[in-house]
């Protein structure tokens, strides 16, 4: 047996001495920061990859904000792959594979693809590549005939722009021909891209939105350790992932260490995310197998039970502050993931170390989760659970296409998640905007005007159970 001699600190344990600050307004502190050696964020804020948390919907509104969202692995590789896709094709300056059809399909093709993807108009081609026509909304009002050709219905008078056409450019072409789609196309009449007016106005909305070279929205995707995975990460890959999150419970493990250095060698350039672990000494193997960032957290989830069954981890904030001190001085970021009950908690573990936090349970219960909402007793809630569960194991199976679980396999396996339901929040983006303030608030206390500053300023000081109930509303019935 061997004890370590140092008392484990999590975030309720300390608060961050108040210091001299020259700080004018708290809303212009820079929240800028990494995910990754090379994924940079106006916002530390990290979605779950659990699958009442982060699928299309909530990775749009994550990475609109300045964060990013990990799509969860408790799927097929088809589904996940298609998840990532509505994400790449959410927004862009231009589309560089629109949606088309040819002169030969019908309308009740058409039909089939508006139903589907929810798109305003569909490109119409010669056979080739040649643009011919546009078919709209508008045009498919009172069509019946499904089997009418769509050269009959199409219109044929198509507002173009050349391929190398700027945004300034595409906003001046799309106001005066009063349209909402500028297709792009070269010299000899064949489509090279699309811009639309949807997406020119979106720039302008989420000025601080995570996007990857192309200008499509980032989005991360979980995979697991069975040799199966490497396709699946090739998968995510050729569909625009910007990282990969190898995620199982106990990251300081051969088959997680294995797993990293498979990815990399056969996926040089790709950005890869390890975890969990909670030691100096587990980040350290971490990277010397290939992480570009490590994500730290055992046990500290709001509906996480590991530390009850299994007896294992560390208190989170000691476990980042350990993490960190490895992780930092290679310049490879740090996740805090878990534990994060109020912003408060995001701008501690900030000035513990970390790069970035990753949140289940606060956006679990937001309208982009894909959670199921409920009523009970005239509030709103949604169903969150740990991916360790009895309950995300079984639809883990479902989704995989493994079929049911057996009730021999149910008594036989050992939860380490539990299903709980979640107040309901609102908008993810009302979550964000709360979580932000309140981080630059923090920073504000510390005189610090950066992530970076506050690591580098922050000072904690511990205090004891009567200072936590004094730290939060007392004394008053709370309305």
């Amino acid at each position: 047996m061997k004890i370590l001699p140092d008392l484990a600190l999590t975030y309720d344990d300390v608060l961050i001495v108040p210091q001299y600050s020259d700080v004018p307004s708290r809303r212009k502190l820079s929240t800028q920061t990494k995910l990754t050696q090379k994924i940079k964020l106006e916002a530390p804020i990290v979605s779950a990859n659990m699958d009442t948390v982060t699928e299309s919907d909530m990775a749009i509104a994550m990475a609109r904000e300045g964060g990013i969202g990990i799509i969860h692995r408790f799927m097929s590789i088809n589904e996940q792959v298609h998840q990532i896709a509505r994400v790449k094709k959410a927004e862009s300056f231009v589309v560089e594979n629109p949606l088309t059809l040819t002169v030969l399909h019908t309308v009740g093709d058409v039909k089939k693809i508006v139903e589907e993807t929810y798109t305003g108009g569909i490109l119409i081609l010669d056979g080739g590549q040649r643009l011919v026509g546009i078919v709209t909304t508008r045009d498919l009002l009172f069509e019946n005939d499904d089997s009418k050709p769509l050269s009959e219905i199409m219109t044929k008078e198509v507002v173009t722009a050349p391929r190398d056409t700027t945004l300034e450019q595409a906003e001046k072409i799309l106001h005066e021909h009063r349209v909402e789609k500028l297709p792009l196309v070269d010299k000899d009449g064949k489509l090279a891209g699309l811009i639309t007016m949807k997406d020119i106005m979106k720039i302008s909305e989420f000025p601080k939105a995570t996007k990857d070279e192309r200008g499509r929205l980032a989005v991360g995707a979980a995979v697991g350790v069975k040799p199966s995975e490497l396709k699946r990460v090739e998968r995510l890959l050729e569909a625009g992932a910007d990282c990969i999150v190898v995620d199982i419970a106990h990251g300081d493990s051969k088959l997680e260490i294995d797993t990293i250095k498979q990815i990399r060698k056969a996926f040089a350039s790709a950005q890869i995310i390890g975890g969990n672990v909670a030691t100096a000494e587990g980040t350290q193997r971490l990277i010397e197998a290939g992480c570009d960032a490590v994500k730290v957290g055992v046990g500290p989830g709001s509906i996480c039970i590991t530390r009850v069954v299994a007896g294992a981890g560390v208190p989170q904030l000691t476990a980042v502050i350990n993490c960190a001190a490895v992780a930092r001085p290679q310049n490879i970021p740090v996740i805090a993931d878990g534990g994060i009950r109020a912003s408060g908690d995001v701008v501690k573990a900030l000035a513990a170390g970390a790069s970035t936090v990753m949140i289940g349970s606060l956006l679990a219960g937001t309208d982009e989760s894909p959670g199921l909402l409920m009523t009970r007793k005239g509030h709103r809630y949604k169903v969150s659970r740990g991916m360790a569960s009895l309950q995300a194991n079984v639809a883990r199976k479902v989704r995989e296409g493994e079929g049911d679980i057996t009730q021999e396999e149910i008594e036989e396996y050992v939860s380490e998640g539990v299903e709980a339901a979640v107040p309901y929040r609102g908008s993810a983006r009302e979550m964000l905007s709360q979580l932000i303030g309140g981080l630059q608030s923090g920073m504000s206390y510390t005189n610090a005007h950066t992530v970076d500053e506050l690591y580098e300023k922050a000072v904690f000081v511990r205090m004891t159970e009567v200072g936590l109930i004094e730290s939060r509303p007392h004394d008053v019935d709370v309305m």
